[in-house]
């Protein structure tokens, strides 16, 4: 088992920035890809970015040069520095980890961008 915690979540103007963190704790070993997702009110959970253990990494379309993802891996976290932030940008932000073809997730953590 995996567990994961996000932190970082808050209210923030538009234009500002953000930084999430994550930490996984358990059964951390072999943890391949990690990375977060969001889920905007009324809408389904999406992808924002991921990044493998060797750091490949991959973004929403809708994220590319806002938002950078890494990872440390000694440490078990991923973090997620978002720039530039949209009102449409607000959502609940989950932490995700992938071992043995099994999904983790964190229980999220609110960002709102709004004035």
């Amino acid at each position: 088992q995996v567990q994961l915690v996000e932190s970082g979540g808050g209210l923030v103007q538009p234009g500002g920035s953000r930084r999430l963190s994550c930490v996984a704790s358990g059964s951390t070993t072999s943890i391949a890809a990690m990375g977060w997702y969001r889920q905007a009110p009324g809408k389904q959970r999406e992808l924002v970015a991921t990044i493998t253990r060797g750091g490949s990494t991959n973004y929403a379309d809708s994220v590319k040069g806002h938002f950078t993802i890494s990872r440390d891996n000694a440490k078990n976290t991923v973090d997620l520095q978002m720039n530039s932030l949209k009102p449409e940008d607000t959502a609940v932000y989950y932490c995700h980890a992938l071992r043995w073809g099994v999904n983790y997730w964190g229980k999220g953590t609110l960002v709102t961008v709004s004035s």
